[in-house]
């Protein structure tokens, strides 16, 4: 590539990562592209960790830049394998995978996963499951933009492929069927010395990072394919999973949400300092008039000092209303064990859970702090929280709060209510409402749903806004703004 497709490239780059949320400006570009030429496109590895250095602020962000990386540095592809060699079933290449990990041959395991795509991942009109379907050349060095193999190039069958799967390659290779015996075939290579024990998890551990390392070859052999027919910024911007802290709490997955809760201890100790200055900041009260202009009489009535009217230290009352209905409960879930993490800076924390009806989880979730991982089924199990089915019905829940727990509001109180605010055509119940937010402090709504989305369907959060605050609440990002910001002080 020219000079000017490589800075086009490298532009092209970093518009995607800012799109997955990592600030790149023209400054961490510039060093990406001074980066990039003080290290070549030789060595791919060495150019990735330049970039890396350059553009980056934390660890946290890697898995997004490694994915948009491999789409728009990816590697030159192509086996050393004649054609005898090559395998032709799902079998074959999976004794050539076993011999691959055992020798810990990570390029063989990357061309194996090519292999893989090749036979079984390609599908549309011409996927015919043929042996060599748009196999890259391998011409060009490891790491140059565009170096690699182009998936259908020169009017070869896979051209007319509409797409790759890492889903359907890995659905007929089945790594998992390898992990027995490459468990066994690496104990015996590589634990000698070991006790049983030791030796057995030693094992057990390798077999398991292999099997995952060749899996993620797939899906990145994939994305790379699917890039060369439909357009890098496309895939970039469908194909790479987001930040954990990007992540919309409605769509994530099990392994997102596992992420999301192992973020919950940093992520409170960072509100917990936020809050407690801010607190500070706010102890120092409004200016007392009368004061100052006793005090401006030694500067000839000019007020050069104010006095500031100190305010009683005291920390706020809060009050957690969740909806634990359907794919809402994961937010409720992540916020009940963020606010729980926070409990040192409230005098109190008391939380509430609803589908039909009210019930209150305080100890539940304290619980929960320890074993987070089923919190969100041990609340829908062991509380009361509905009649019949798992539909959400605000009328029921908001009535049964107001009148069995309305005592816990007053003046010191803030409540926070989770929910989407669809009520699954039950009445809205504004009237409960209104009656909870003239007994609090302060009532704010979180709904993990688009502000767009808001009073369609069977939603009635359009009217719920009319009489609380409600806010766009869908990422972790967006939670962590709206904590230190709704928070009294």
């Amino acid at each position: 590539m020219t000079a000017h497709a490589v800075a086009g490239r490298l532009v092209e780059f970093a518009r995607a990562l800012r799109e997955h949320g990592i600030a790149v400006g023209t400054g961490e570009t510039v060093d990406a592209a001074a980066a990039a030429e003080a290290v070549g496109f030789a060595d791919r590895e060495r150019l990735r960790e330049a970039l890396a250095a350059s553009v980056l602020r934390g660890a946290a962000q890697r898995p997004v830049f490694d994915g948009v990386f491999d789409l728009y540095f990816p590697a030159a592809h192509g086996t050393s394998e004649t054609a005898a060699d090559e395998p032709e079933t799902p079998a074959q290449l999976r004794d050539r995978l076993l011999d691959a990990l055992v020798a810990g041959d990570d390029a063989r395991v990357r061309a194996l996963a090519a292999t893989g795509i090749d036979l079984f991942g390609g599908y549309g009109a011409a996927a015919g499951g043929g042996q060599g379907q748009g196999q890259g050349n391998g011409h060009g060095g490891e790491g140059a933009p565009g170096g690699a193999g182009q998936a259908g190039g020169n009017g070869s069958p896979a051209a007319r492929l509409s797409g790759w799967s890492a889903y359907q390659a890995l659905s007929e290779v089945r790594p998992q069927a390898l992990r027995a015996r490459l468990r066994t075939a690496i104990r015996e290579a590589r634990a000698d010395g070991l006790d049983g024990d030791a030796a057995d998890a030693l094992a057990d551990r390798e077999a398991a990072a292999g099997i995952a390392s060749f899996t993620e070859h797939v899906r990145a052999e994939a994305r790379r394919r699917t890039a060369e027919l439909r357009g890098r910024d496309r895939i970039a911007r469908h194909a790479v999973a987001p930040q954990t802290d990007l992540v919309a709490f409605t769509n994530a997955s099990a392994e997102q949400f596992a992420e999301m809760r192992r973020a919950v201890q940093p992520l409170s100790r960072t509100l917990a300092t936020r809050l407690a200055a801010r607190r500070r900041r706010a102890t120092r009260g409004r200016i007392d008039l009368r004061r100052t202009v006793r005090r401006s009489l030694a500067t000839g009535g000019v007020p050069m000092r104010p006095v500031m009217r100190r305010r009683r230290p005291g920390r706020p009352e809060l009050v957690l209303l969740c909806d634990m209905s359907g794919s809402v409960a994961g937010f409720a879930q992540f916020t009940l064990l963020l606010t729980q993490a926070l409990s040192d800076q409230f005098s109190k924390v008391r939380s509430f859970a609803f589908v039909s009806r009210t019930d209150e989880i305080t100890d539940l979730v304290r619980a929960g702090r320890d074993e987070p991982e089923n919190l969100a089924e041990r609340i829908v199990t062991e509380a009361n929280l509905t009649t019949i089915g798992m539909s959400s019905d605000y009328d029921g829940a908001l009535q049964t709060f107001a009148d069995g727990w309305g005592d816990v509001l007053g003046p010191r109180t803030s409540v926070l209510i989770l929910g989407d605010g669809r009520t699954n055509g039950a009445p809205p119940n504004l009237a409960a409402l209104r009656e909870l937010a003239g007994r609090a402090r302060h009532v704010h709504w979180l709904n993990p749903e688009r502000e767009s989305s808001w009073g369609t369907g069977d939603s009635e959060a359009h009217r719920y806004a009319r009489e609380v605050p409600m806010f766009e609440c869908r990422t972790i990002r967006q939670l962590s703004r709206l904590v230190t910001r709704l928070l009294p002080d």
